[in-house]
């Protein structure tokens, strides 16, 4: 019979699975977004090293929690409750600082608009992207439909004060004249794609925090399970050192 209740045991095996497959994937996907962290770094992205940290903790943390759960020894399961514990903090400190940055791409977008318009304009593989974004995301232009200087491309085109009749939650679909002074279409949506940038952008940070807090949560969980199972060992141990005494007795 072993020392940790074996229902117990399980649950807490499984969810250490679960975590370790999510450190995988965590590490393919900080392997993906280091191909892009170049092109992100003009929108004062934060560098990749602490995702490397992260996704690297959960997948070493979750492989201790199944060894200690398994090998059922004190000390392994005092340090997977210690990293636990540190770990609370981390995931706390990283959701704190993805509302930091957050607020401060924010804010660089609404200052920095002539930088971010040359970001795309100078970059042809970025202007192509932006060129094939406008239609389906209804805006027109970085910041305004003059970054395309005074030929306004076709995509930018609205053909009805509704957006062509399609709903996209990332613009309101509004038509406006071209300026004057430019050739292209007669009409163009009024929304520039800063609006759907910053959407993408918000979308993606409201997902991170989400994310941190709930492994902080999910993190004082194993906390208190783990020192449940410390103290069930214990326990065990225990009742053996007394069972062996009386027999010597």
């Amino acid at each position: 019979m072993g020392k940790i209740n074996g229902c117990l045991k399980c649950l807490f095996i499984f969810f250490n699975v679960v975590f370790a497959i999510v450190g995988c994937v965590l590490v393919y996907g900080t392997v993906k977004a280091t191909a892009y962290s170049a092109q992100m770094s003009a929108f004062g992205s934060p560098g990749l090293g602490w995702a490397w940290v992260f996704a690297i903790g959960v997948l070493g943390i979750s492989c201790l929690g199944i060894y200690a759960a398994c090998s059922e020894k004190p000390l392994a399961l005092k340090i997977f409750a210690g990293f636990m514990g540190v770990g609370m903090l981390i995931t706390m400190i990283f959701g704190i600082i993805m509302v930091v940055t957050r607020n401060r791409i924010r804010e660089q977008f609404n200052s920095a608009s002539a930088e971010l318009t040359n970001v795309f304009m100078d970059n042809p593989d970025l202007k192509r992207t932006l060129d094939a974004l406008q239609e389906s995301a209804q805006c027109c232009g970085v910041v305004s439909a003059s970054d395309w200087g005074s030929d306004i491309p076709a995509s930018c085109e609205c053909k009805s004060s509704y957006g062509n009749d399609r709903f996209t939650p990332f613009s309101s679909g509004k038509c406006k004249a071209r300026p004057q002074g430019t050739t292209g279409p007669a009409q163009i949506y009024e929304e520039s794609c800063s609006v759907f940038f910053m959407s993408i952008i918000n979308l993606l940070f409201n997902i991170l925090m989400g994310f941190f807090f709930a492994c902080a949560v999910t993190a004082l969980l194993g906390l208190l399970i783990s020192l449940l199972m410390i103290h069930q060992v214990r326990r065990h141990d225990n009742a053996g050192a007394a069972s062996i005494a009386m027999k010597g007795y």
